[in-house]
């Protein structure tokens, strides 16, 4: 679906207007590169039976209504188990706006957080996480599997509710480049929000794009020393590697489903506020005989080894092994999707979910063979920033 708002030619203050429109509850925000999104209420919601997640995504905007004049989309978010519900509907009114980069109004501060005395536990604690590398790093090195990704979070707990409105501007305007969403979770009352950086994939007419990222370093307020990290994480070996392997996976998932596709030889580099990561930006043109929509696409390709592992089967046994959680939506995608197949699904990382009086962050690192435990906990603490920032909870 190609919109005027996508096209770059923007009404100042029209995306940040959408932006700050966004209230919880029956309400959804997708904002990325192309266009933003501020959706209302519930047309229809995708049912969760046996069906794969496309056929009933298509059979659900097969009977939907047109919304505001044009076709109807899909919009939300899917699990990292793909098997468990997701929280996908067609709403009942949308706003399209332009990205809000185009905006020259998201240049300005956004509003601070009220005060908050947030009780902070981290689950697991930070030595069990280095436990829970080392044991991966002792399994690979065993030669059971090649790569993990092993996620861990901080509870944040206070007396009053999450200002959610406050939380999604202030990840916006820190990173207005990505792919912000806020969305209504599986469970009564949460909201899944946050700020990712990865694109899964998105299809547009006949155009795939997939940006995998992999290999990460932590940012430095200090320009010569910011560079440096930069530089190092261009020419590390394990990162490199750690790349590789999902530039690989993501090239296998596309082949069958497209009729050419396009991989740099080497990753780029790319940044949010708070990291560095190696990038390679993968773009292809579909099967034009099967013509596979972008959730169909990003159903192939989820989970990749940034989220998960290799090989899969076993990436999954050991997250279920040595995480003391349930990811739920975190490392699933989020995004939309309409009935031409067209659409963009984000990697759901750098995010939160939000509940009255908790809100649950996210941040995982990938584990190889080389991997050191405390190199491993200080890039989690190093993706917490994204949110800690928001919330002014950083430590």
């Amino acid at each position: 679906m190609t919109t005027p708002e996508a096209t770059g030619l923007a009404t100042v203050g029209a995306a940040t207007a959408l932006l700050e429109a966004y209230r919880p509850g029956d309400t959804r925000f997708f904002a990325s590169p192309t266009r933003t999104l501020l959706a209302h209420g519930t047309q229809a919601e995708v049912p969760h039976d046996a069906r794969p997640l496309p056929t009933r995504v298509a059979a659900t905007l097969a009977d939907a209504s047109p919304v505001g004049g044009r076709p109807p989309i899909v919009l939300g978010a899917v699990p990292f188990d793909q098997g468990a519900p997701a929280a996908l509907v067609v709403p009942g009114t949308i706003d399209w706006g332009p990205p809000l980069s185009a905006d020259p109004l998201i240049a300005l501060a956004a509003p601070a957080p009220p005060p908050t005395d947030w009780d902070i536990r981290p689950v697991p604690a930070p030595e069990t996480y280095r436990a829970g590398v080392a044991e991966a790093v002792r399994r690979m090195r065993a030669g059971a599997f090649d790569k993990v990704v092993l996620a861990r979070t901080l509870e944040l707990h206070a007396a009053d509710p999450p200002d959610i409105p406050v939380l999604l501007q202030r990840l916006a305007r820190r990173d207005p480049q990505g792919y912000t969403f806020a969305v209504p979770g599986t469970r009564p009352d949460h909201t899944l929000i946050g700020a990712s950086p990865e694109l899964l994939v998105s299809r547009h007419g006949d155009r795939v794009v997939a940006n995998p990222l992999a290999g990460s370093a932590k940012r430095s307020t200090d320009l010569a020393e910011d560079v440096r990290r930069a530089m190092a994480l261009l020419e590390s070996e394990k990162d490199l590697h750690e790349h590789a392997v999902v530039v690989a996976a993501v090239r296998d998932a596309l082949a069958p489903h497209c009729a050419t596709l396009e991989i740099p030889e080497r990753p780029t580099l790319v940044c949010t506020a708070a990291m560095w990561h190696l990038s390679t930006t993968v773009t292809g043109t579909v099967d034009p005989e099967r013509r596979p929509s972008a959730l169909e696409l990003a159903c192939a390709l989820h989970p990749t080894p940034a989220v998960c592992g290799t090989p899969t089967t076993t990436a999954r046994q050991t997250i279920a092994d040595l995480e003391p959680f349930d990811r739920g939506l975190y490392t699933g995608m989020v995004g939309w999707g309409d009935a031409d197949g067209d659409g963009e699904w984000v990697v759901t990382i750098r995010c939160a979910e939000a509940a009255s009086d908790v809100l649950r962050l996210y941040a995982g690192a990938g584990i190889v063979a080389e991997s050191s435990p405390d190199a491993e906990t200080a890039e989690t603490e190093a993706k917490f920033r994204t949110f800690l920032h928001a919330v002014a909870g950083e430590r």
